[in-house]
């Protein structure tokens, strides 16, 4: 069985379901509400574990009732975490997040300044058990640390290339797939063309680019050639963990090896029926119903 290891943050989302989204200062007032777990790379593991492999979450939570909840709902969603260190008299990483009637977001993420960036410990975990490693950007120096043993084991590496305040292109340039998010191509790179934007991260890695764009797509570069796959159309009610979704399915179907753009628009299935539900993981589909949304949809 394909086994993949994520590394990155968990985070516990508290999402409130608004008609529109604030915009200035003032009261305002939620219809819905709900707590679920969150962060880059443990949301891409709960997805991996939905689909039918093994994942490994591996990450720092506080030893705190918050990141005692985060680790109990990776394991009740399949998620091994004996990876994931609890730190102690630590608080645990948490975001505030508003949702709108069209299923747009503002996340406010408190990233724990608790938690220890030391990474030593990583060179316990055997990573030449795994079909591939997933990092997020948001623990800068996890991500290096796990790309570089896993590069050592001949093992291949996708990035969640996300918006971070820390420059990304050393991650970049250690990545197998570098998959971006819209706004953070445009921050890596300055550029406001998408096309331009690509080449200029491409010149930063011997690997493969690609950025979701939400309603627009994926659009990712193969063999100096631009590749395009539409977004597909579903009625939205909540893009919370989309990107972090899709990175996940990626992850899974091309350590498959599935050809790129059978991956891609298999991720973006994926994605695309997350954003169906509310919150970030209650939406994401088991393997068999994607192959029934792709004969509807594609």
């Amino acid at each position: 069985m394909t086994r993949i290891a994520c590394v990155g943050i968990a985070v516990q989302d508290r999402i409130y379901y608004m008609n529109a989204l604030p915009t200035g200062g003032g009261k305002y007032q939620s219809d819905q509400y709900q707590e679920t777990g969150g962060g880059p790379a443990a949301t891409a593991a709960v997805a991996i574990a939905r689909l039918g492999a093994e994942v490994d979450f591996i990450g720092r939570v506080g030893n705190d009732s918050c990141g005692k909840t985060l680790i109990a709902e990776l394991q009740q969603f399949g998620v091994n975490t004996q990876h994931c260190l609890q730190v102690p008299q630590a608080r645990s990483s948490q975001s505030a997040i508003l949702v709108d009637e069209h299923g747009e977001r503002i996340i406010i993420n408190y990233p724990s300044p608790d938690l220890p960036v030391d990474t030593d410990w990583l060179e316990s975990i055997d990573f030449s058990q795994y079909d591939m490693v997933l990092a997020d950007v948001r623990w800068h120096d996890g991500t290096t640390k796990a790309f570089k043993l896993a590069r050592a084991a001949g093992v291949p590496t996708l990035l969640d290339a996300d918006v971070t305040p820390q420059d990304i292109t050393p991650l970049v340039a250690l990545a197998d797939h570098a998959v971006f998010s819209a706004p953070g191509l445009k921050r890596m790179t300055g550029c406001e063309d998408t096309e331009e934007s690509l080449n200029k991260a491409a010149a930063q890695t011997d690997g493969r680019v690609y950025v979701t764009q939400g309603a627009e797509g994926a659009l990712w570069k193969e063999y100096d050639r631009f590749c395009h796959l539409p977004a597909f159309v579903v009625k939205t009610v909540d893009t919370t963990g989309a990107g972090d979704v899709f990175h996940g399915a990626l992850a899974l179907a091309l350590a498959e090896n599935m050809p790129t753009e059978t991956a891609v628009q298999f991720a973006s299935a994926v994605a695309a029926m997350k954003c169906t539900r509310p919150g970030g993981r209650a939406g994401i589909p088991e393997r068999e119903k994607i192959a029934s949304f792709l004969s509807l949809y594609a």
